[in-house]
Order: structure tokens, then sequence, then C-alpha cells
């Protein structure tokens, strides 16, 4: 192996923000535990998979030689006929999160005269928002939950300033679990500036049972400063395949396509997607499986006495604080991976019954676990 002398080593250099950014730290597969079933509980994946169309789209013949459609045609008329919006207001991307760098990428960074834009979001949410903006050029503005997980939209009003371009509202947020209200969300809209983009990114949004939360395609219809994220990624199972979008007027939209990586989805991610919607009944049927697990999992936790905040999406979250690394071993220990998140808790997402049965079993053992007052 030939090695590189110093003469030879490069001398470049990454720009300053990169070294000043957080590493996304995805979720870590389980360790083998003689005698036990592992099961990977940290990335928030849907265990069923795909519907069975999908898998026989994807077992069968594509052309993978071939670029895909750069415009994804088929799949923007296939979610405008799903969601009741023009097909002009759709705009893919590799993931929701590539559509939320398109987002940024449009409105959102350093400008000309070296002062910086400002994106205010809640925290914690969703890891990637503070490596997404940074990238961007503009700077984080991160506004604190509150105790139980929530929006503190207050206090993310009082943070917008002249410099915001751009809000995300992760509905329900993750790590956290909670949802917001529509009337809450509507009043937070109409108290920022029209000219500040609003991101309600809803990567969880077929999950939500609560009553009254917000519906990002009903709450666009009304504001034109609107962006709603949405993914294939959680409920229909194609996390894989890298496929999301976005939903906004075409004000929006007109800048969102100028931003967008060219061929960001897949050939086969479009087919996939397109499937999945022409039999959403089994998705439905698939994600209420694991809403029912969810609540079974959030009743179980209350009968031991856990506290924890209101859980929307296919996961749950344990403020435990200094004891997360601790409990993140431990159930690392009995076969399960979970999420650490620092010193400030664990995500543990909605997995097969039996993980969700020894997750509970850990925690009923568990003796330094936020109990109720």
């Amino acid at each position: 192996m030939t090695s590189i002398s110093a003469s030879q080593q490069s001398g470049a250099h990454p720009r300053p923000v990169v070294g000043r950014l957080p590493k996304y730290a995805a979720g870590k597969p389980p360790v083998a535990i003689p005698g036990l079933d592992s099961f990977k509980l940290s990335s928030n994946e849907n265990p069923l998979g795909p519907v069975p169309a999908v898998l026989e789209l994807l077992h069968g013949t594509l052309e993978v030689h071939r670029y895909p459609d750069t415009s994804c045609t088929a799949l923007r008329n296939a979610l405008a006929e799903f969601l009741e919006v023009p097909a002009d207001d759709v705009v893919t991307g590799a993931g929701s999160l590539g559509a939320l760098n398109q987002i940024l990428a449009a409105f959102a960074g350093q400008n000309d005269d070296g002062s910086q834009d400002e994106v205010v979001y809640a925290w914690r949410s969703f890891e990637a928002y503070p490596i997404c903006v940074g990238l961007a050029g503009a700077k984080s503005i991160q506004v604190p939950v509150t105790a139980d997980g929530r929006h503190d939209l207050a206090a993310m009003a009082a943070a917008v300033t002249d410099r915001t371009k751009v809000v995300l509202l992760c509905t329900p947020n993750n790590p956290t679990g909670p949802a917001l209200g529509a009337s809450e969300t509507e009043d937070f809209i109409r108290a920022v500036p029209s000219d500040v983009v609003v991101v309600i990114d809803e990567a969880y949004q077929e999950f939500v049972r609560q009553d009254g939360v917000v519906d990002g395609i009903a709450t666009y219809r009304k504001y034109p400063n609107v962006v709603v994220l949405r993914t294939f990624s959680k409920a229909h199972g194609l996390a894989g395949l890298r496929v999301g979008y976005s939903v906004s007027h075409p004000e929006l939209t007109q800048y969102l396509r100028l931003a967008a990586t060219p061929f960001a989805v897949s050939g086969i991610a479009e087919q996939a997607a397109v499937a999945s919607l022409e039999n959403y009944a089994q998705v439905v049927e698939r994600v209420q499986s694991l809403v029912d697990e969810r609540d079974r999992v959030t009743a179980g936790l209350k009968e031991l006495g856990w506290d924890f905040p209101e859980a929307q999406g296919n996961f749950v979250w344990l403020a435990l604080g200094a004891n997360t690394p601790d409990f993140a071993a431990v159930a690392a220990s009995h076969g399960l991976s979970v999420r650490a998140f620092g010193e400030e808790g664990v995500r543990v997402s909605i997995g097969e019954v039996e993980a969700n049965t020894r997750f509970l079993q850990i925690c009923a053992a568990y003796t330094k676990a936020p109990r109720r007052s």
C-alpha cells in the first residue's frame, strides 16, 4: 500500500462551518445476544416493510440503466390525485430530508454581503436540522421545547426577526413525540411575517390519532408561505429507497425546482411509491397495527408509572437525563438497540411485538426511570 508523504498531502480545507456541524448519528443495529432475537428500535423504521405490490415490483424487471424522470411526473400525478392538489404544487426529493435541503437552498443561506439568514426551529427536534441549516450557510436559531416535549410556539414567534427566512415545525416532533394543534399552528403562522417560509414537517403524519392536530395540506391551502414535507420512508416502509416530497404554492415551487438535485429520486423509488399509493388501504392497515402496538406500549409505561410526552409518531421518548447512556446499555444487553441522545433521553421505535414486549420488561425492571409525580 502506497503512503502519502507530507509534501503530497492536500492543502484543501473545508469551509469553517463544516468543523462546527454536529455529526448525524444514525440508529445503530442491535448487538447479537446468544439465545435472544435482537431487534433494532433505533431508527423509526417500519418493521412491517412495504405492501406486497411494492415487493412484487422490486422483484420484477426495472430499467436501472436508464436515468429516472427528473420531474417524477408519474409520482407527482399520483400524489396530486391522492392529496387533491395540483401536480405542479408537488416537488419530490430524496426523502423528506432531500426535500428540506431544497427548501433551505432556495430560501436561506449566506447573502452576497456576507450576512446570514436565520432558520428558527424547536430543539430538541430532528437532529438533521442543524446540519442542513449549517451547510446551507444559514444560522440556526434553536428554541427549547417545553418540559413535555412540545414546541413553544410563543417563544418561536418571539425568536423571529427580520433575518428569519424559514421556520421549521416538526409534527409529531421527532424525537419527543407530541403533535402540533391546528389552531395554535395557524395562530403562529399569522403571527410571523408572510415572507417567512413556514415548513410543516409531517414525516410521521400517518401515525397521528389525536384530535385537533394540524393538517399540513389543509394549512398550505390557506397560507401561501407554508410548505408541507412528507415522506414514504415511515408509513409506507420505503426508507431504503429515499423518496419524499414537498407541497407548496407555485410562488415557492418555482424556486424549489431550481434548487432540486436532478435525478434525486430513482426510477425504482418512484415506481414503488406509486404502487404504495395505489394500495394505500393496505398501508393504513399496517400503520394501524403499529399504532395499536404504540398504544399498548404507552399504556404499559403509564401502568409502570413512567413519565413521558404524548406519543403521536411511531416511537416513544424517555427523558432519562444523565441515565440515558445507562438505559441504552441495559437495552443493548437485552438485544434491543435504542436511540440515545447524549444525556437527554432515548427514543425507542415501535417495532415487532416481541421487541415491544421486551422493551416494557426492561422498563419494568429499570429503577432510574422518570416517574410521574
